[in-house]
């Protein structure tokens, strides 16, 4: 069983990889100029995790497409 405070740190790592691997996928296309929603999408997503605001597995998978 998952205690509140272990479910509040995987949802911080999670937050962690999302920043990461958008950071990874722009770093991965240096020859594409990241677009504009892009480059917002990234700023958005830098701000939340500066707040330290969170989001549900089942929302990030379905952002990333898997």
């Amino acid at each position: 069983m998952v205690n509140e405070n272990e479910l509040k740190l995987v949802l911080e790592k999670l937050d962690t990889v999302k920043l990461e691997l958008l950071r990874l996928r722009a770093m991965l296309l240096p020859e594409e100029e990241a677009t504009k929603e892009e480059k917002l999408e990234l700023e958005a997503a830098r701000k939340e995790i500066s707040k330290g605001e969170k989001t549900s597995l089942e929302s990030f998978v379905k952002e990333i497409g898997c």
